[in-house]
């Protein structure tokens, strides 16, 4: 079955998984400079000068966060997790600067776990493998087969667990001690939907941020890492994949993704870049306060404005897997008999016999969310009558596949959310808020020790 569409098919779990399709390439490349901000609040001299010679910000391939250990293995196994999200390339010359952030990530990960232990909130042994097992069927192997993959790979089963227990008794901590004490009132609610009133017709986006903390002294180097990331991401790495591995805000578990925002919601130069983009662009490294961040346009839509793209669709697909070891002429051929036999399709009622002739599958998938596929191929979709078919898509590696419109309901009238779903929206920005203060504070009372 095609990559693009699998997406949106099976919703393919992740945590980590391999990018289904790519990004596009940059929509801006924003130069950010080292500009000189005053140390707010501390008594720095302006030519204060470092006494000694210890390289502070040199990577050290180990560590203790509070009395455990950091080992190199530790590092090299999470950079190979990464490197399968990049379908299994990073440059060499990239490693040094992924390596200082997964060191961080890494940190982060024990001081949730320690925090979660200290609050007597543990993660069992079944929690963490059952989320193993979903991952692993995301990759089409049971657990077994999975573990024996990520050895293969340079990781281990143990370092992706590791991940996973971080993950979930994060979640399970903020469950307990921050969640329950975030309350939103009927006035917020009120207000809110006034606010979505007022601004009917207006735009907003839905937006994914990598964010990367940085002084005065620190942005260059940072904004060179986020580069190299950009350049990644561009090149088909999975977005929510390398948010959840190096984003230091707290909306990284949730693969960066900040929800509907408006611009105005925005830092200025984050939404002065959003505006200018299409979704599925990428734009950075843009200077915000306190680090710089990589931007991801999921989306956009106009508020309680009904959007041909809110459609719902009735699809089939016919999709022709290319035989293990089909050589690029011998695909190129294929696809090209695939072309000319799906071209004169004329409705849903031929799909059938016309992927009995080529040898090809049919999958058929009622209440598809527009919104939910590619947007290229909701652009394609969206001019297509019913009955017709879209062009040919696919790799060499997987085949080639059409899909034909077999039903479009088109979106009624929007209306106004229910004060629930307001109240939810806003507790979730709250958490959000209050989980990245807590591990902010986490990390200032925390003890390091470098080896």
């Amino acid at each position: 079955m095609m990559t693009s569409i699998y997406r949106s098919f099976t919703a393919a779990i992740t945590g980590f998984a391999v990018a289904l399709a790519p990004i596009a390439a940059p929509a801006l490349a924003q130069t950010v400079t080292d500009n000189s901000i005053p140390a707010a609040g501390l008594d720095i001299p302006a030519n204060a000068q470092l006494l000694g010679t210890a390289p502070t910000n040199v990577y050290r391939p180990s560590a203790t966060v509070n009395g455990q250990i950091i080992t190199a293995t530790d590092v090299e196994q999470r950079i190979a997790l990464v490197r399968l999200a990049n379908d299994g390339v990073l440059p060499p010359e990239q490693l040094p600067a992924l390596r200082v952030q997964v060191f961080s990530t890494l940190i982060d990960e024990i001081l949730k776990i320690q925090e979660a232990t200290a609050n007597r909130i543990e993660v069992t042994e079944a929690e963490v493998n059952e989320q193993f097992a979903r991952v692993a069927a995301g990759f089409r192997q049971n657990p077994t087969q999975f573990a024996q993959f990520l050895i293969t790979a340079g990781a281990s089963e143990r370092a992706l667990k590791q991940q996973i227990r971080g993950d979930l008794a994060w979640q399970n901590l903020l469950a307990r001690n921050v969640e329950p004490f975030t309350n939103v009132s009927e006035g917020e609610i009120t207000d809110r939907l006034g606010d979505m009133e007022r601004n009917r017709g207006v735009q907003e986006f839905r937006v994914g941020e990598i964010y990367l903390r940085s002084t005065p002294e620190t942005l260059p180097a940072v904004a060179q890492n986020a580069r190299r990331m950009l350049e990644q991401l561009g090149q088909g790495a999975s977005f929510p994949d390398y948010a959840r591995q190096f984003s230091e805000s707290s909306t990284a578990s949730v693969g960066g993704d900040l929800g509907w925002i408006r611009a105005d919601q925005l830092p200025p130069t984050m939404a002065t870049a959003i505006q200018t983009m299409q979704p599925g662009q990428l734009a950075g490294p843009i200077e915000v306060p306190g680090g710089v961040s990589i931007l991801f346009l999921i989306d956009k839509r106009q508020i309680l404005t009904a959007d041909a793209r809110d459609a719902t669709l009735s699809l089939k697909q016919i999709a022709l897997a290319f035989p293990a070891g089909t050589t690029p002429e011998r695909a190129s051929e294929l696809a090209t008999q695939f072309a000319t036999a799906t071209r004169s399709i004329a409705g849903c009622g031929q799909a059938d016999e016309v992927a009995a002739r080529l040898g090809a599958t049919v999958t058929s998938r009622d209440q598809i969310a527009m919104r939910d596929l590619p947007p290229q191929l909701q652009a394609t979709l969206a001019a297509l009558q019913i009955g017709q078919v879209t062009p040919p898509f696919g790799s060499q590696a997987e085949g080639v596949s059409v899909l034909i419109l077999c039903g479009r309901d088109n979106p009624t009238a929007v209306t106004l959310p229910t004060a629930d779903a307001i109240s939810q929206q806003l507790r979730e920005t709250r958490v959000n808020q209050r989980a990245q203060r807590y591990l902010r504070d986490l990390r200032r009372d925390a003890v390091i020790d470098y080896n």
